[in-house]
């Protein structure tokens, strides 16, 4: 037997100018998520609710929202984590410019992935003639999992707080980008000519990073994007501005280049 209820929905209403938040009852069948309450939503009520979403599946990022204040899938959030009686509130991403109701422009994020530079193959080697070892990858294989939510976007207090950041500094997603290629075993960057710890710190605003561990709390990938990209990343960056043995070889090795 299908168990069911009512429940008391807040949804965000509006657009670019300004908006408020609606209330609306709506059906809730047993085992349902957030994203199929919405969905019930515009069949019944609100046919003119905008939310984006995709897969259904926890894999494309595309219906990423704010529910009870916390960045949240809306296809990942089950309403058994709720009571009957509470009330569910769904926003759009607050670190976001609002396209309308509950859909953001995530564009900065587009723009950011582009300035960061792409893997550099190594010299001599075709694509299919990689050879690695997997103890080498398996730090950086962890954070391929990520499928771009943008949800440790959002609740970073450095771009969510201070709209003048976003200049300046990239996020945790690329910053964790960034770990990802200064990891890999076989990234001729630094052959290039690019120094990505370098440029991590002076371009994309490392040092803003304060390493709250807000954008792990929320990675539906579970990804430790703080303690296995950030800090490794910070400590190495640290490392060859103020360690005298690593500077002094830093030295030695560019006077023999």
């Amino acid at each position: 037997m299908v168990v069911s209820y009512k429940a008391h929905f807040r949804v965000w209403r509006g657009n670019a100018a300004g908006g408020e938040l609606r209330d609306y009852d709506v059906e809730v069948n047993e085992g349902e998520v957030v994203l199929d309450v919405i969905h019930r939503l515009q069949a019944t009520t609100a046919p003119d609710l905008a939310v984006r979403w995709n897969c259904k599946a926890g894999k494309c990022g595309s219906c990423s929202a704010e529910v009870n204040g916390r960045p949240r899938l809306m296809c990942m959030t089950r309403m058994s984590v709720f009571t009957e009686a509470e009330t569910v509130t769904v926003t759009p991403m607050r670190a976001f410019p609002v396209v309308r109701d509950l859909v953001t422009d995530v564009s900065f994020n587009y723009a950011t992935a582009r300035d960061v530079p792409a893997f550099v193959p190594p010299a001599g080697l075709a694509a299919g003639e990689y050879r690695m070892r997997q103890q080498d990858v398996e730090r950086s294989q962890e954070f391929r999992k990520c499928i771009e939510c943008f949800l440790c976007q959002n609740v970073c207090h450095v771009i969510r707080d201070h709209e003048e950041n976003k200049p300046v500094f990239a996020g945790p997603r690329f910053l964790m980008r960034i770990a990802e290629l200064d990891m890999h075993p076989l990234d001729a960057a630094a052959e290039q000519g690019l120094d990505r710890q370098r440029t991590a710190q002076e371009t994309h605003g490392l040092g803003y990073c304060n390493i709250t561990k807000c954008c792990t709390e929320v990675c539906p990938e579970h990804i430790k994007i703080t303690d296995n990209a950030l800090i490794p990343l910070k400590e190495r960056v640290v490392d060859r501005r103020y360690d005298p043995l690593v500077w002094l070889g830093s030295k030695i090795r560019r006077r023999r280049d």
